[in-house]
C-alpha cells in the first residue's frame, strides 16, 4: 500500500497535532486531509511551517491545560444527582449514559463534551464514580448518585 508523508495544519485527535509530520495512506491523505485543509504533503519548502506550528500547538495545548484544570476547580465541588424512572422493586428502566451525565453538568452552568466522559451505562440506583478525562494530564473520578423519580413502597 502507498504511504505518503504529510504536514498536518491541525490537530486531530488520533493522528496528530500541528505541525506534526506523519505517515498515512496516500488515499487518507488524497480524499481526505487534503481537500479539507486539514495538512498538506510534506516537501522542503512547507519544513519551514513547522517551527510556525509547533509554536501554536505549544500555546493551544498550554491553554486547553489551564482550561482543563478552571473546569476541574469547578466539577470537584460538584455531585451529579440523576432521578430516573424505576419500577418494581426499584427497578431502573434503560440506563444512565455519558450523554444524560453531560446534560446534566450542563445544567450547572458547566459544559462538557460527553466524549471527554469515560464511562459505561450505569445500570442501577445508587453511588457511582465516573472518570472524567478533561485532558491527557487531568483526568479525575466524579461522584455520581443515581435515585428513583418515584418513591418505592
Amino acid at each position: 500500500m502507498a504511504v505518503t508523508e504529510v504536514l498536518l495544519l491541525k490537530h486531530l485527535e488520533k493522528l496528530g497535532s500541528e505541525g506534526q509530520a506523519v505517515k498515512v495512506k496516500a488515499g487518507y491523505a488524497r480524499n481526505y486531509l487534503l481537500p479539507r485543509g486539514l495538512a498538506v504533503r510534506m516537501s522542503s519548502a512547507n519544513k519551514k511551517q513547522i517551527e510556525t506550528l509547533t509554536r501554536v500547538r505549544e500555546q493551544r495545548e498550554q491553554r486547553e491545560l489551564t482550561e482543563a484544570n478552571q473546569l476541574f476547580d469547578q466539577l470537584s465541588k460538584v455531585v451529579v444527582v440523576l432521578a430516573v424512572k424505576t419500577g418494581e422493586n426499584g427497578k431502573m428502566f434503560g440506563a444512565i449514559t455519558p450523554a444524560d451525565i453531560s446534560r446534566k453538568i450542563a445544567e450547572s452552568g458547566m459544559e462538557i463534551d460527553k466524549k471527554k466522559i469515560i464511562a459505561g451505562f450505569i445500570k442501577e440506583l445508587g453511588r457511582h464514580s465516573v472518570k472524567i478525562r478533561l485532558h491527557r494530564d487531568v483526568e479525575f473520578d466524579l461522584p455520581v448518585e443515581v435515585v428513583s423519580e418515584n418513591p418505592i413502597n
